[in-house]
């Protein structure tokens, strides 16, 4: 019986409620749906907020409520997890209110919303890489921003994933290998930008690592005639390895391809390459 009487309760609530925003929505007071907008914003009713701002922004265009209510838009949408909506009404407030009360924030929240919005990594990157813009240049007009440290670090993250994104496709060229085509090549190719365009990723070693087994790869499987410049390329991939990550966890394995292409080429060991070699092999 208390359970009904509840339910009876909570129903008449949101009939009057709903009651109550109709009116609002049927009302030509500008000032009265604004000031609901704000009351619905605050009880988290993020949809009716919008949807009232909405009805009023021409009405205040020009005057000195509009960046407030611009702004007031851009966070009830990012509330409501609209992220991609949330950033085009910050993007619109910081260029129309460049030295606005909430800039700063806007042009963080901006790039904040792209992050959140930021998909898988085998999946298209475009927020994520307007992600990164947004976080550039917000840390380009505010460097001094309490927000700054935050900024880089979800900005680093973003580039981390372009990073891994282009580590999938290098990995995937390589087990391709010749299947139609020379996918070892490609591999190398989008390796060694990924390099120039993250040094710093976590994946560097992967990538370097890569171009050594696709060069390996292709000296192997050459024709005769092109194996010796193959095989020395693969050499000179070993040492950029070796000089850039000299306890790496594939040192072992790109001291193999070494030796191999040495024998290749048919020259020997050097005492001092070999006496590394056996000392990595004995750990």
């Amino acid at each position: 019986m208390k359970i009904k009487i509840l339910c009876t309760l909570l129903l008449a609530l949101l009939l009057a409620s709903c009651g109550e925003y109709n009116k609002i929505l049927k009302s030509r007071d500008a000032e009265l749906k604004y000031t609901y907008a704000k009351k619905y914003f605050d009880e988290k009713k993020y949809g009716r907020t919008t949807t009232l701002l909405d009805e009023i922004l021409s009405t205040y265009t020009g005057s000195s409520k509009e960046q407030e209510i611009l702004f007031l838009m851009a966070q009830a949408y990012f509330y409501d997890k609209d992220y991609t909506t949330a950033t085009q009404y910050y993007t619109r407030y910081y260029n129309k209110f460049p030295k606005g009360d909430y800039t700063e924030l806007a042009r963080f929240n901006a790039a904040y919303g792209l992050y959140l919005d930021s998909p898988d990594a085998r999946l298209d990157q475009t927020s994520t890489i307007k992600g990164i813009q947004e976080f550039q240049s917000f840390l380009e007009y505010f460097p001094q921003s309490e927000k700054a440290p935050e900024a880089q670090d979800l900005m680093f993250k973003l580039q981390e994933k372009l990073s891994y994104k282009e580590f999938l496709a290098a990995r995937l060229y390589f087990n391709l290998g010749l299947y139609m085509g020379n996918n070892y090549e490609s591999c190398i190719v989008t390796a060694r930008e990924a390099l120039k365009n993250y040094p710093f990723s976590e994946f560097s070693e992967e990538f370097q690592i890569l171009i050594v087994r696709s060069r390996y790869e292709l000296a192997y499987y050459s024709i005769e005639e092109k194996k010796p410049t193959r095989y020395r390329e693969l050499m000179d991939e070993h040492f950029n390895y070796k000089n850039m990550f000299p306890s790496g966890k594939y040192l072992k394995e790109s001291e193999r391809y070494y030796r191999q292409a040495l024998k290749a080429l048919g020259q020997e060991v050097d005492q001092v390459t070999n006496e590394a070699v056996q000392q990595e092999l004995s750990k």
